[in-house]
């Protein structure tokens, strides 16, 4: 099992995982048919089925083509709004693909229909993986746009919490920003400052920070470690759905430091050379 991690639009990930035995496919989050076709061609693939985690037009605005273009395509989701939707798949439920067996995760908070995925080959030494969409990012989770804190804290203590401590593969590239936001709430973690000095460096290569693992993520993912003490003493509060609502107020609120103005453009301002181009007409 095979899974290529592709970068589309402004910070979204997509993904195609190849059973490299029959050279069959599954899509993850299909936002760009054309990037995706091409990398499909290039690995001389079939595409079979696209998972869907959430109906947001960033993880799902390319399903009705890539079906159009692949007749036969299955398209597997929780929510009625996710388009070309064929499979409406429910917690717990598991889909074969050739070698390739998948758990549908149910986590309904970033969206009320949210499915996780996560999936293995069976007979293969290769370590399983988790597509957790916007439910579960690098250093961060997804904004609880549909959802509750008590969803969220069950979907990551109870329904992804528990998997195997292992890979995880997320919707978007927002772990320096996550790291960032980290630090501020524990300025002592040597985890956090050491993920943040790697995920800068990946970012100034252009390079993605997915995947990482579970096993990380509960050393310096402050929405997986609301029972520290850190963590409560900076919301003030100790039960931990009450930590991890306020923490995802203050993520929503986290502003990064700003950027200090340029000495010459100051100096245009102060000149007033800008000012016709600042008058209304």
């Amino acid at each position: 099992m095979k899974v290529k991690v592709i970068s589309v639009l402004e910070d979204n990930y997509m993904y195609l995982v190849i059973e490299e035995s029959t050279r069959d496919a599954i899509a993850v989050d299909a936002a760009v048919p054309k990037r995706l076709l091409e990398i499909i061609r290039k690995e001389d693939v079939v595409l079979r089925a696209i998972l869907t985690t959430h109906h947001h037009w960033d993880h799902a605005r390319g399903n009705e083509e890539l079906v159009r273009f692949c007749p036969g395509l299955q398209v597997y989701g929780a929510d009625e709004r996710i388009g070309a939707l064929t499979h409406r798949v429910t917690h717990g439920q598991e889909l074969t693909f050739g070698a390739i067996r998948v758990r549908c995760l149910f986590t309904p908070c970033h969206t009320s229909g949210h499915m996780c995925y996560f999936m293995w080959e069976e007979g293969s030494p290769d370590a399983p993986a988790l597509f957790s969409g916007d439910t579960l990012f690098v250093g961060g989770c997804g904004k609880f746009f549909e959802g509750t804190a008590e969803q969220m804290y069950t979907n990551l203590t109870q329904t992804l919490g528990t998997l195997p401590k292992e890979t995880v593969f997320c919707g978007h590239e927002c772990t320096v920003r996550n790291l960032k936001f980290a630090l501020k709430v524990e300025p002592e973690n040597e985890m956090v400052k050491k993920k943040l000095a790697w995920a800068k460096q990946r970012d100034d290569e252009d390079l993605p920070t997915v995947p990482s693992t579970l096993q990380e993520e509960f050393l310096y993912n402050p929405f997986l470690r609301v029972t520290e003490e850190a963590l409560q003493k900076f919301t003030g509060k100790t039960d931990p759905v009450e930590v991890l609502r306020s923490l995802r107020t203050e993520k929503d609120n986290f502003k990064k430091p700003k950027e200090q103005p340029n000495p010459q453009a100051m100096l245009a301002f102060d000149w007033g050379l800008f000012s016709p181009f600042l008058e209304k007409k």
